[in-house]
Formats: C-alpha cells, sequence, structure tokens
C-alpha cells in the first residue's frame, strides 16, 4: 500500500505525464493501486523497433521516490526478456543509485533509451536486425491476443485484474493470460489492434498474414505487414512465431537445404572431378 507521500507524489507525476508525455511513451497507473503503472512505448523511427507497440509495467515500492521501481517489458521485443526485471540504474537492482528527483517520465526515457542502445545487463537479450523488425510488427497482435490465446475482440480469458503473480514473479504477464490484461489497461488501444489485424489480414490465433484468396481484393499494406511477409530472417513470413512470451526461430538456411540439396550433391561432385583434375596434373 502505497504511503501517503509516494501517493500524493504519483499523483502529480500522472498528471504532468498526461500533459506533457516524453516523445514514443505513453503511461498511467492501474486503477486498482496507484503503485502499479503500465506503459506503452511505441518504437522510434530508425531502428529495429519502429512502430512496435511494447508494453510493460513499472512496480513501485510504497516509499517512493526513495526507492526505484521494478521495470519489466512484457511484449516480446528481441531486446528483453518477456516479463522479467530488468537490471537498469534506474531499476530496483540499484537503490542506491537511485535518484529521488527523478519521475516516471525520466525512467521510461531512461528505458528508451537503453532500449535502443546494444548494451547488455541482465534481463536483456541478442537477436539479429531481422528478427527485432519481425517481432515489431508482431506486438499489437501479441499485446491483444496474448500470443494467440485470445482469438477475438470479445473473447474471455484469464482474470488477471490487478498485479499478476506468476514463476517470472509479481508483475509478470504470460502469453496465456489471453491479452485480457492488457485490454483492461489498453481498451482503446486493444480496438484498434483488433482493427489494424483485420485491415491487414493478420490471424489472430498465429500472428501470420492469413493467406489472400484468388480474385480477393488485397489487404493493407504497411511496414509492419511488410515485416511480417518477410519473416525473422529476411526471407519469409513461417520462419518464426512468438511462444509463451519469447519467439521460436528457425534456420531459414536449413530449410534452403532440404529444398536443395541434390542441386548442393552435384556442385560438391563437380568441384571433387576439378580438384582431383588439377592434383593429378600436378603430379
Amino acid at each position: 500500500m502505497a504511503t501517503r507521500a509516494a501517493n500524493k507524489r504519483l499523483t502529480r507525476e500522472y498528471a504532468t505525464i498526461t500533459a506533457n508525455p516524453p516523445p514514443y511513451i505513453t503511461a498511467h497507473p492501474s486503477e486498482s493501486n496507484i503503485l502499479e503503472w503500465h506503459y506503452i512505448i511505441t518504437g522510434p523511427p530508425s531502428t529495429p523497433y519502429h512502430n512496435g507497440q511494447y508494453w510493460g509495467t513499472l512496480l513501485f515500492p510504497s516509499n517512493y521516490p526513495f526507492a526505484p521501481p521494478s521495470i519489466r517489458m512484457h511484449t516480446p521485443s528481441g531486446r528483453f526478456q518477456p516479463s522479467t526485471r530488468l537490471c537498469l540504474s534506474i531499476s530496483d537492482f540499484h537503490p542506491k543509485s537511485f535518484n529521488p528527483a527523478w519521475e516516471v517520465s525520466t525512467i521510461l526515457i531512461g528505458l528508451l533509451s537503453f532500449m535502443t542502445s546494444e548494451e547488455m545487463t541482465t534481463g536483456s537479450v541478442r537477436a539479429s536486425e531481422n528478427e527485432r523488425k519481425y517481432l515489431a510488427a508482431r506486438t499489437r497482435w501479441w499485446n491483444s491476443t496474448g500470443g494467440g490465446s485470445r482469438t477475438s475482440p470479445d473473447a474471455k480469458g484469464s482474470n488477471v485484474k490487478g498485479v499478476v503473480a506468476t514463476a517470472k514473479g509479481v508483475g509478470a504477464v504470460k502469453a496465456g493470460d489471453g491479452g485480457v490484461k492488457f485490454k483492461a489497461e489498453w481498451p482503446e488501444l486493444d480496438l484498434e489492434n483488433w482493427k489494424w489485424m483485420h485491415e491487414h489480414g493478420v490471424d489472430p490465433a498465429t500472428g501470420n498474414l492469413i493467406p489472400a484468396e484468388e480474385g480477393s481484393a488485397p489487404k493493407a499494406c504497411s511496414h509492419e505487414v511488410a515485416a511480417l511477409a518477410r519473416g525473422p530472417n529476411g526471407s519469409g513470413s513461417g520462419l518464426g512465431a512468438v511462444v509463451g512470451g519469447g519467439h521460436a526461430l528457425q534456420d531459414a538456411g536449413n530449410g534452403w537445404l532440404r529444398r536443395n540439396v541434390w542441386m548442393v550433391v552435384g556442385v560438391a561432385a563437380v568441384v571433387m572431378v576439378l580438384l582431383n583434375r588439377m592434383f593429378g596434373e600436378g603430379t
């Protein structure tokens, strides 16, 4: 439960960030708990996260601002482990380095800055640029469907109101929550996401593009749809899928090898013959 000072401070900061939101950032406290904040980071241009919709939480201690919040990003990004506490100088991993003058906007600006860098820390992961672009294209789908477990705007899911306790700790959100938690906190965005999926032909169950029927009008095209069509390795939409809050990526090279195995064998045979002739002449 928030102290009177924490409640007053967070109420004031909510008014401030609502009136003057930082670029690419929006945030609000949960209606049921002022210590639980939800944020959306929109991926900035000229980054692999461009136009991605990254949802996460800040869980503040009751004595804020004299101690920092825990920071999580639930949406798979290829930069952070979903729903995992992040070790940053502005998070609860380093309470002694936290400055009480820092506000919610300061914390989220710092998170965005770290996200667009390549510095590693506890809770961060490595991924290729194409993988991050592919995941960015799937963020709206993942947020509103919970990774495919909620397949329509009215589908019911788990009861996830308030702070969620999972194996990864308080505040973690699993794919199986079905997008209900996201809808509860971001109802307008949720409706926009479902409209976007419908307009762009995205399958709610898989997050992949629905094949167009012959003779039908083409679906709307966008930066995100192009990334979905290319896939995580830049060569096809069937190569990857968001699974349980993370992502499983198949090797495009293996698929190509299976399709062209006889050509590879033939080329290898020709090379062996040429090498034998060269060495035979030399002898």
